[in-house]
């Protein structure tokens, strides 16, 4: 498949928002899964389950608060998720604003956890397939947490690779990138026979993000960095108000632990 074969590269802006936001029936949908993925926030207990399955599985060694999970949900997204996208569509002549929308219009309910321990199983999935991933490594082993969660992310990218998926029209509004979904597909296969198998990193992230990725690429160095947070309310509106870059927050936690106060 060449690029010019693209949707998100061929077609214009107006089609690329009908297709992804689907019909009537579509939309409604998709308003339900969001009003769902909002409810879960209601009930953290799930997502405290969903933590110790991957202590018991082995995936991750520590288990940060709620509250370190919300400002480190916050601070992957500021320090690394946005930035490094913004970067990478820049450098790919794509409007990264437009982006988002064709986003929101495809599976709204994607975009309300950075964390993805609020979201369903397919929700994750969908994300993993919606974006080009920097580093899919995170989105896997999270998915460790839900039954069949890797046998049924290879079932949906093969299906989405055979053009038979449900969203396959949606989310061919929204990837740019004609060979994603083969090397996402090898990287399950590859992960599934070994957890330390090489991931597929993006394009951009050699050099400029190379700290933010080798600090949130992975869940376990994730939540290692997660369970360094603030655990009291205002020393975490502090934090966030305060710190402006990764390198920042991690020279201030190492500055705590030398002093004996982290």
């Amino acid at each position: 498949m060449s690029e010019v074969e693209v949707d998100r590269l061929r077609k214009s802006p107006f089609a690329l928002v009908a297709q992804a936001a689907g019909g009537p029936r579509e939309m409604a949908e998709k308003l339900g899964r969001l009003g769902q993925a909002l409810v879960a926030y209601a009930r953290p207990g799930e997502a405290d389950r969903r933590l110790e399955r991957l202590v018991e599985a082995g995936v991750i060694a520590v288990k940060p608060t709620r509250l370190q999970m919300i400002v480190g949900g916050l601070d992957m997204l500021r320090f690394f998720i946005s930035p490094a996208a913004a970067d990478y569509y820049r450098a790919k002549g794509i409007s990264f604003w437009f982006h988002q929308l064709l986003r929101i219009l495809d599976e709204p309910a994607s975009m309300v956890d950075p964390t993805g321990f609020y979201s369903t199983r397919d929700n994750i999935i969908g994300h993993v397939m919606q974006v080009v991933h920097a580093n899919p490594r995170y989105d896997l082993e999270l998915l460790e947490a839900h039954e069949r969660g890797l046998e049924e992310l290879e079932r949906q990218v093969e299906a989405m690779i055979a053009g038979t998926h449900p969203r396959h029209r949606s989310i061919g509004a929204i990837i740019e990138d004609p060979g994603y979904h083969a090397r996402l597909l090898e990287y399950v296969r590859a992960y599934r026979r070994d957890r330390e198998a090489l991931p597929p990193i993006r394009e951009n992230i050699g050099g400029r993000f190379e700290l933010e990725e080798a600090t949130f690429g992975s869940l376990p160095s994730a939540l290692e960095y997660f369970a360094t947070l603030p655990t009291s309310v205002p020393g975490a509106i502090a934090h966030l108000l305060r710190v402006r870059s990764l390198r920042e927050a991690l020279d201030q936690r190492r500055g705590s632990a030398s002093t004996g106060n982290g």
